[in-house]
């Protein structure tokens, strides 16, 4: 366990540096293709990267809770889940109960935020709470928890929104690129290879960005799922969990591409058998390999 979270950790500041890198070719090639000085650029794309990332790093879980529409759970009307998580949290070695946040959706699913097990959330829409019994739910507050004992949460947060900022800035330049007045002497518009090269990374950022996010999410999933019948000693529990989430028929409203890595299950219900091309870009492993695999576990 804590050579997964040194792992996880290291990633983290592997993920980081990337980021930085990346945010900052992208500003450069902004700079190619305007009529800002593209030397001028760089120390300017440097500033943004760095102050974006630890920008990332302190509030990213607001950021995800926010899109998400995500609210605080009255004590008083959700005790039965804090008493129930409390008890997760001792049987993890956690010391720090995270705070829970519902979002208002009636489809069923749940995720988990934060840069550590200190400032750590779970959510859950009220669709999960609706239609799992107490056992089930014990099993999602698990795995979710399992996600924060092992830093994952740290990983997939700044992943989504280091992923949804670049897509914005990229989609951001794009447009106006396209829809805004030709300028003769515009500072890389004069350049055709300096042009094509800074629109070739602006359209490949994103993508970039996608796969970054994609190697993190898949693996994880199992990883939590073991370690989630660690805390509660109860397969069945979170396979149930699983199954019901599974086959419910509704996608999650509150959910987008940046955040769907983040749920315990792809909000988007994919219900056809996905091919290696699907599954390669796909944010969870296929339902029934994870419900196998916790039938194995012994």
């Amino acid at each position: 366990m804590f050579e997964i979270i040194g792992k996880n950790k290291r990633k983290t500041i592997v993920i980081i540096m990337f980021f930085v890198a990346l945010l900052a070719a992208l500003v450069y090639s902004v700079g190619l293709l305007s009529n800002i000085e593209p030397y001028f650029m760089i120390p300017i794309a440097l500033i943004v990267s760095i102050i974006a990332s630890i920008g990332t790093y302190y509030y990213s879980d607001s950021i995800v809770l926010s899109v998400s529409g995500a609210r605080p759970a009255d004590e008083k009307e959700y005790k039965y889940m804090k008493d129930n998580l409390e008890g997760l949290c001792i049987a993890a070695g956690l010391k720090t109960i995270p705070r829970l946040y519902i979002i208002d959706d009636t489809a069923p699913n749940a995720f988990a935020t934060g840069r550590n097990p200190e400032n750590s959330i779970i959510c859950v829409t009220t669709g999960l709470l609706d239609k799992l019994e107490m056992y089930e739910l014990e099993g999602v507050l698990a795995h979710e928890l399992s996600h924060i004992k092992n830093y994952d949460i740290l990983l997939a947060t700044i992943a989504t929104v280091m992923v949804g900022m670049i897509a914005l800035l990229a989609d951001w330049f794009t447009r106006s690129m396209f829809f805004s007045k030709d300028d003769d002497d515009g500072g890389g518009r004069g350049n055709p290879i300096l042009m094509i090269a800074g629109l070739v990374l602006i359209i490949l950022a994103p993508i970039i960005a996608q796969f970054m996010q994609l190697a993190l999410s898949r693996n994880r999933e199992y990883l939590a799922d073991a370690t989630a019948i660690e805390f509660t000693r109860n397969p069945q529990g979170l396979i149930n969990a699983l199954a019901k989430i599974s086959n419910d028929t509704e996608p999650l409203e509150a959910a987008n591409k940046a955040t769907a890595n983040m749920y315990i299950m792809n909000p988007f219900k994919e219900k056809h058998q996905m091919t290696w091309m699907q599954r390669m870009f796909s944010t969870h492993p296929p339902i029934q390999e994870r419900i196998e695999a916790l039938e194995n576990i012994h």
